[in-house]
Protein backbone atom coordinates (compact mmCIF):
# COMPACT_ATOMS: atom_id res chain seq x y z
CA UNK A 1 0.00 0.00 0.00
CA UNK A 2 1.29 3.46 -0.96
CA UNK A 3 2.37 5.93 1.71
CA UNK A 4 -0.24 8.37 0.35
CA UNK A 5 -3.13 9.07 2.73
CA UNK A 6 -5.83 6.44 3.02
CA UNK A 7 -9.50 7.42 3.25
CA UNK A 8 -10.63 8.18 6.78
CA UNK A 9 -14.12 6.84 6.11
CA UNK A 10 -14.88 4.01 3.69
CA UNK A 11 -18.47 3.03 2.87
CA UNK A 12 -19.35 -0.19 1.07
CA UNK A 13 -22.52 -1.33 -0.63
CA UNK A 14 -22.05 -5.09 -0.51
CA UNK A 15 -23.83 -6.02 -3.74
CA UNK A 16 -23.96 -9.27 -5.66
CA UNK A 17 -24.62 -12.10 -3.18
CA UNK A 18 -27.73 -13.21 -5.05
CA UNK A 19 -26.06 -13.15 -8.46
CA UNK A 20 -23.06 -15.02 -7.05
CA UNK A 21 -25.40 -17.71 -5.74
CA UNK A 22 -27.14 -17.93 -9.11
CA UNK A 23 -23.80 -18.28 -10.92
CA UNK A 24 -22.86 -21.13 -8.59
CA UNK A 25 -26.33 -22.70 -8.79
CA UNK A 26 -26.90 -22.58 -5.05
CA UNK A 27 -29.53 -21.01 -2.81
CA UNK A 28 -29.43 -17.25 -2.29
CA UNK A 29 -28.99 -17.81 1.45
CA UNK A 30 -25.67 -19.54 0.74
CA UNK A 31 -24.59 -16.54 -1.34
CA UNK A 32 -25.26 -14.29 1.64
CA UNK A 33 -23.30 -16.68 3.87
CA UNK A 34 -20.34 -16.49 1.50
CA UNK A 35 -20.67 -12.71 1.58
CA UNK A 36 -20.27 -12.76 5.37
CA UNK A 37 -16.86 -14.43 4.92
CA UNK A 38 -15.81 -11.51 2.71
CA UNK A 39 -17.21 -9.10 5.29
CA UNK A 40 -15.02 -10.56 8.05
CA UNK A 41 -11.87 -10.14 5.98
CA UNK A 42 -12.66 -6.53 4.98
CA UNK A 43 -13.39 -5.51 8.57
CA UNK A 44 -10.12 -7.02 9.81
CA UNK A 45 -8.11 -5.39 7.05
CA UNK A 46 -9.71 -1.99 7.59
CA UNK A 47 -8.84 -2.20 11.28
CA UNK A 48 -5.28 -3.30 10.55
CA UNK A 49 -4.78 -0.46 8.03
CA UNK A 50 -5.89 2.12 10.60
CA UNK A 51 -8.93 3.31 8.65
CA UNK A 52 -11.01 5.45 10.99
CA UNK A 53 -14.54 4.44 9.95
CA UNK A 54 -16.06 1.67 7.85
CA UNK A 55 -19.76 1.85 6.97
CA UNK A 56 -21.46 -1.24 5.55
CA UNK A 57 -24.88 -1.41 3.89
CA UNK A 58 -26.22 -4.67 5.33
CA UNK A 59 -30.02 -4.37 5.09
CA UNK A 60 -32.07 -1.50 3.70
CA UNK A 61 -35.62 -0.50 4.51
CA UNK A 62 -36.51 -1.71 1.00
CA UNK A 63 -35.03 -5.18 1.60
CA UNK A 64 -38.12 -6.17 3.60
CA UNK A 65 -39.80 -6.56 0.19
CA UNK A 66 -37.67 -9.58 -0.64
CA UNK A 67 -39.03 -13.09 -0.25
CA UNK A 68 -39.80 -14.25 3.31
CA UNK A 69 -37.22 -17.01 2.88
CA UNK A 70 -34.43 -14.59 1.98
CA UNK A 71 -35.35 -12.11 4.73
CA UNK A 72 -35.43 -14.94 7.27
CA UNK A 73 -32.01 -16.14 6.13
CA UNK A 74 -30.57 -12.62 6.42
CA UNK A 75 -32.00 -12.18 9.91
CA UNK A 76 -30.48 -15.51 10.92
CA UNK A 77 -27.08 -14.54 9.53
CA UNK A 78 -27.30 -11.28 11.45
CA UNK A 79 -27.66 -13.12 14.74
CA UNK A 80 -24.94 -15.58 13.77
CA UNK A 81 -22.52 -12.79 12.82
CA UNK A 82 -22.81 -10.94 16.11
CA UNK A 83 -22.64 -14.17 18.10
CA UNK A 84 -19.49 -15.42 16.38
CA UNK A 85 -17.65 -12.13 15.77
CA UNK A 86 -18.37 -9.89 18.76
CA UNK A 87 -15.52 -11.26 20.89
CA UNK A 88 -12.89 -10.65 18.22
CA UNK A 89 -14.29 -7.24 17.30
CA UNK A 90 -14.24 -6.18 20.93
CA UNK A 91 -10.71 -7.51 21.40
CA UNK A 92 -9.56 -5.54 18.33
CA UNK A 93 -10.97 -2.36 19.91
CA UNK A 94 -13.66 -1.99 17.21
CA UNK A 95 -16.56 0.32 18.08
CA UNK A 96 -19.87 -0.81 16.55
CA UNK A 97 -22.59 1.66 15.67
CA UNK A 98 -25.88 0.65 14.09
CA UNK A 99 -27.24 2.99 11.42
CA UNK A 100 -30.98 2.60 11.02
CA UNK A 101 -34.20 1.90 12.87
CA UNK A 102 -33.39 -0.76 15.47
CA UNK A 103 -36.94 -0.57 16.85
CA UNK A 104 -38.27 -1.90 13.56
CA UNK A 105 -36.23 -5.10 13.85
CA UNK A 106 -37.47 -8.44 15.24
CA UNK A 107 -36.88 -8.72 19.01
CA UNK A 108 -33.90 -11.10 18.92
CA UNK A 109 -32.09 -9.10 16.26
CA UNK A 110 -32.86 -5.81 17.99
CA UNK A 111 -31.39 -7.12 21.24
CA UNK A 112 -28.26 -8.33 19.44
CA UNK A 113 -27.73 -4.91 17.84
CA UNK A 114 -28.25 -3.04 21.11
CA UNK A 115 -25.90 -5.38 22.98
CA UNK A 116 -23.19 -5.01 20.33
CA UNK A 117 -23.34 -1.21 20.61
CA UNK A 118 -23.25 -1.32 24.40
CA UNK A 119 -20.38 -3.79 24.58
CA UNK A 120 -18.11 -1.96 22.13
CA UNK A 121 -19.31 1.61 22.68
CA UNK A 122 -16.19 2.75 24.53
CA UNK A 123 -13.70 1.17 22.13
CA UNK A 124 -11.41 3.62 20.35
CA UNK A 125 -10.35 1.69 17.24
CA UNK A 126 -12.15 1.24 13.94
CA UNK A 127 -15.62 2.76 13.94
CA UNK A 128 -17.68 -0.01 12.36
CA UNK A 129 -21.04 1.34 11.20
CA UNK A 130 -23.53 -1.31 10.10
CA UNK A 131 -26.57 0.01 8.25
CA UNK A 132 -29.52 -2.23 9.10
CA UNK A 133 -33.15 -1.33 8.41
CA UNK A 134 -31.63 1.85 7.01
CA UNK A 135 -32.66 4.34 4.34
CA UNK A 136 -30.88 7.60 3.55
CA UNK A 137 -34.06 9.59 2.98
CA UNK A 138 -35.59 8.25 6.19
CA UNK A 139 -32.42 9.28 8.04
CA UNK A 140 -32.70 12.85 6.72
CA UNK A 141 -36.41 13.00 7.60
CA UNK A 142 -35.59 11.74 11.10
CA UNK A 143 -32.92 14.43 11.51
CA UNK A 144 -35.32 17.16 10.32
CA UNK A 145 -38.00 15.92 12.71
CA UNK A 146 -35.59 15.95 15.66
CA UNK A 147 -34.53 19.51 14.83
CA UNK A 148 -38.17 20.58 14.52
CA UNK A 149 -38.93 19.07 17.94
CA UNK A 150 -36.05 21.01 19.47
CA UNK A 151 -37.25 24.22 17.84
CA UNK A 152 -40.80 23.70 19.17
CA UNK A 153 -39.38 23.20 22.67
CA UNK A 154 -37.35 26.41 22.34
CA UNK A 155 -34.05 24.54 22.58
CA UNK A 156 -32.86 25.99 19.25
CA UNK A 157 -33.92 28.82 16.96
CA UNK A 158 -34.77 28.14 13.30
CA UNK A 159 -31.85 30.35 12.24
CA UNK A 160 -29.52 28.08 14.23
CA UNK A 161 -30.29 25.15 11.94
CA UNK A 162 -27.30 24.80 9.63
CA UNK A 163 -25.29 21.93 8.16
CA UNK A 164 -23.52 21.27 11.45
CA UNK A 165 -26.81 21.11 13.34
CA UNK A 166 -28.22 18.67 10.79
CA UNK A 167 -25.07 16.52 10.89
CA UNK A 168 -25.38 16.18 14.65
CA UNK A 169 -28.80 14.56 14.23
CA UNK A 170 -27.65 11.93 11.73
CA UNK A 171 -26.82 8.36 12.70
CA UNK A 172 -23.21 9.16 11.80
CA UNK A 173 -22.93 12.17 14.16
CA UNK A 174 -19.32 12.83 15.11
CA UNK A 175 -17.84 10.83 12.24
CA UNK A 176 -16.07 12.25 9.18
CA UNK A 177 -17.98 12.32 5.90
CA UNK A 178 -17.46 9.39 3.54
CA UNK A 179 -14.22 9.69 1.56
CA UNK A 180 -14.57 6.55 -0.55
CA UNK A 181 -17.72 4.66 -1.46
CA UNK A 182 -17.32 1.20 -2.98
CA UNK A 183 -20.19 -0.68 -4.58
CA UNK A 184 -19.41 -4.14 -5.84
CA UNK A 185 -21.02 -5.99 -8.78
CA UNK A 186 -20.69 -3.07 -11.21
CA UNK A 187 -23.97 -1.36 -10.29
CA UNK A 188 -23.56 2.43 -10.32
CA UNK A 189 -26.06 3.91 -7.89
CA UNK A 190 -26.26 4.85 -4.22
CA UNK A 191 -29.51 2.99 -3.51
CA UNK A 192 -30.49 5.40 -0.74
CA UNK A 193 -27.25 4.90 1.23
CA UNK A 194 -25.62 7.75 3.18
CA UNK A 195 -26.97 10.39 0.80
CA UNK A 196 -25.83 13.35 2.92
CA UNK A 197 -22.53 11.85 4.02
CA UNK A 198 -21.44 11.02 0.45
CA UNK A 199 -21.67 14.61 -0.82
CA UNK A 200 -17.97 14.69 -1.77
CA UNK A 201 -17.13 11.00 -1.69
CA UNK A 202 -15.01 9.38 -4.35
CA UNK A 203 -16.85 6.44 -5.96
CA UNK A 204 -15.45 3.08 -7.02
CA UNK A 205 -17.59 0.49 -8.83
CA UNK A 206 -15.67 -2.79 -9.20
CA UNK A 207 -17.49 -5.37 -11.32
CA UNK A 208 -16.59 -8.23 -8.98
CA UNK A 209 -19.49 -9.63 -6.98
CA UNK A 210 -19.30 -9.12 -3.21
CA UNK A 211 -18.46 -12.73 -2.24
CA UNK A 212 -15.41 -12.52 -4.54
CA UNK A 213 -14.29 -9.08 -3.33
CA UNK A 214 -11.01 -10.16 -1.76
CA UNK A 215 -8.23 -8.13 -0.13
CA UNK A 216 -6.50 -7.58 -3.47
CA UNK A 217 -9.66 -5.98 -4.83
CA UNK A 218 -10.00 -3.88 -1.68
CA UNK A 219 -6.39 -2.71 -1.92
CA UNK A 220 -6.94 -1.84 -5.58
CA UNK A 221 -9.88 0.39 -4.64
CA UNK A 222 -7.86 2.05 -1.89
CA UNK A 223 -4.91 2.66 -4.21
CA UNK A 224 -7.23 4.19 -6.82
CA UNK A 225 -8.56 6.54 -4.13
CA UNK A 226 -5.02 7.57 -3.17
CA UNK A 227 -4.49 8.94 -6.68
CA UNK A 228 -7.77 10.84 -6.98
CA UNK A 229 -7.60 14.64 -7.22
CA UNK A 230 -10.04 15.76 -4.53
CA UNK A 231 -11.07 19.43 -4.87
CA UNK A 232 -14.33 19.66 -2.86
CA UNK A 233 -15.75 22.16 -5.35
CA UNK A 234 -12.58 24.24 -5.55
CA UNK A 235 -9.47 24.07 -7.69
CA UNK A 236 -6.06 22.66 -6.91
CA UNK A 237 -3.18 24.85 -8.06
Amino acid sequence: MSELPLPRHVAIIMDGNGRWAKQHKIKVALGHRKGVETLRAIIRESSDLGIEALSLYAFSTENWRRSPEEVSALMGLLLEFFSSEIDELDEKNVCIRILGDKEGMPPAQREALINAEKRTGKNTGLKLNIAINYGGRAELARAARRLAEKAVKGEIRPEDIDEDALSRELYTAGLPDVDLLIRTSGEMRLSNFLLYQCAYAEFDFPTVLWPDFDLNAYHEALRAYQHRDRRFGGRNS
